[in-house]
């Protein structure tokens, strides 16, 4: 069962409380999404590690309920 684009913000956004977070769904199948995600987590961070983290607060989703996701992730400005 394909992730809803819903569930997938809420999850980011329980991962990450303080982030801007747009989510697109690329191919409207709820299987491909891109998501751009601004936090404070991310400061200092290799691209890498931001990523992993957003891995993490997805809680073992990715390559299941979620196929595909292109992440876009940076601190604050």
């Amino acid at each position: 069962m394909p992730m809803s684009q819903t569930d997938l913000e809420a999850a980011l956004k329980a991962g990450f409380p303080d982030a801007e977070i747009e989510v697109t769904d690329l191919a409207g199948d709820g299987d491909h999404y891109r998501a751009r995600i601004v936090s404070q987590a991310f400061a200092g961070l290799p691209r890498v590690r931001q990523h992993q983290l957003v891995y993490a607060a997805l809680k073992g989703r990715m390559g299941g309920e979620l196929h595909a996701l292109a992440l876009e992730t940076s601190a604050p400005a």
